[in-house]
């Protein structure tokens, strides 16, 4: 099990206040870093000297001092490493994930919640609308459970929709879940997913940069599905829309140079849209998690992940201690043109259709049926209504020429509903 040295005192306040160092880039981070080793030695230079490494703006802001209220910053901090399963990863740590390493803007420090291990280890993002159809949830917890059951962990974005559906899908699978959150290790959002990140927590690992306290505002967004781009090979876009916060995942990742998929579906389904924009720009289109699987070469399975938190815990020190630095060459910040995305926000009513006239039992079979064919008895379950009832509300709704019946016994939504 991977395993990080606690970090003393000193070396703790001084990565805070670097790492909240305001006009202090990443790029330049970096630099004095690899120039002094530790963060203390960056702060215990004079400003000729860091001026000379990274430049007279970085070391104005190095020596600016930090902002009222950064020694009870540092306290909570400390409360926080001190209860089992949480780490604070440092840039230099052994524990960093590599892959984002490769980014040009890694996070200064990582807080992390659960299995340090799984941030090493292969792994797909499977992300998607937070307005799902019940099609998207059933998609991306099979694609997610087929992937982590071979041994690839799934990362995702905690949200909504095809977020939770994936997490679930994977969360007690060999190769587990992973949720890179958008707002401080101490909070959870949305609310509704508290469960859930208690069960991601002590099975899989929940990872954010922002500090503790951050709310969820929507400029952290973007900068959350950077890290979920920068952490897998692959990404896969379960359900978007024209305008989601999960094609700003896939071009960050094909930026990147990881390999993009996305699911096809109905050209009725307006949350289809940015799926096969995507495949328009040489998204690879996926029917089956095997073709991920073959793309990205995961023929062998991984060895059978240790489960259990208990176990984890055990062997997850709190927070991790830094080495000297030998860095790459350094790479350019990413561009700033990122569009915000809007904080995940409850499922939209899908609009009124006449079907609302027969009856309430009608328009919730509408809504189930979503735009892909389903069977009887895929709609019995996402409804949960006898089976009388449903052929009956069925029966309604094809004569008044809102369904369609299909081959197979399946029934499909008609183009105009």
């Amino acid at each position: 099990m991977l395993a990080t040295l606690p970090l003393g005192a000193d070396e703790l306040s001084a990565w805070l206040r670097l790492a909240n160092a305001r006009g202090l880039k990443p790029a330049a981070l970096r630099a004095l870093l690899g120039a002094f080793g530790l963060p203390q030695r960056v702060l215990a230079q004079p400003f000729g000297t860091l001026a000379a490494a990274a430049g007279s703006e970085a070391a104005r802001a190095v020596l600016t001092p930090p902002a009222a209220g950064f020694a009870q910053q540092v306290a909570a901090v400390t409360a926080w490493c001190a209860r089992p399963g949480n780490a604070l990863v440092t840039l230099a740590d052994p524990a960093y994930p590599p892959r984002l390493l490769t980014m040009p803007d890694p996070p200064p420090l990582l807080y992390v919640t659960g299995r340090l291990d799984l941030l090493h280890a292969r792994s797909v993002a499977v992300v998607g609308s937070r307005s799902a159809t019940p099609q998207a949830l059933e998609d991306a917890a099979r694609f997610a459970r087929t992937l982590a059951t071979t041994g690839v962990t799934v990362v995702s974005g905690l949200a909504l929709g095809v977020d939770g559906a994936a997490h679930r899908g994977a969360l007690d699978e060999p190769g587990g879940t992973v949720a890179v959150t958008g707002t401080g290790a101490d909070l959870v959002y949305p609310v509704a997913h508290h469960a859930l990140a208690a069960q991601i927590a002590e099975r899989g690992a929940i990872v954010t940069e922002w500090p503790l306290g951050t709310p969820a505002r929507s400029a952290n967004f973007p900068q959350r599905n950077r890290v979920i781009a920068a952490l897998v090979e692959g990404v896969i876009v379960v359900e978007a829309a024209m305008r989601s916060g999960s094609l700003i995942t896939a071009r960050l990742a094909n930026e990147m140079g990881r390999d993009v998929f996305a699911l096809p579906g109905s050209v009725h389904a307006p949350l289809s849209r940015g799926c096969h924009r995507l495949i328009k720009e040489g998204a690879q289109l996926v029917e089956t998690p095997e073709e991920v699987l073959e793309a990205l070469r995961f023929t062998q399975p991984a060895p059978r992940a240790q489960r259990g938190a208990k176990a984890s815990r055990k062997q997850t020190p709190t927070c991790a201690a830094t080495l000297p630095l030998e860095f790459e060459a350094q790479l350019d910040g990413l561009a700033q043109d990122r569009a915000p995305v809007s904080p995940p926000a409850e499922a939209k009513p899908a609009k009124a259709t006449k079907a609302a006239t027969l009856g309430p039992e009608a328009s919730s079979v509408l809504a189930a049926l979503g735009h892909a064919p389903a069977t009887l008895e895929i709609l019995a379950q996402r409804t949960d209504m006898s089976e009388a009832l449903l052929q009956a509300t069925l029966l309604r709704l094809e004569l008044a020429g809102h369904i369609s019946t299909l081959p197979g016994g399946r029934f499909m939504r008609a183009s105009h509903c």
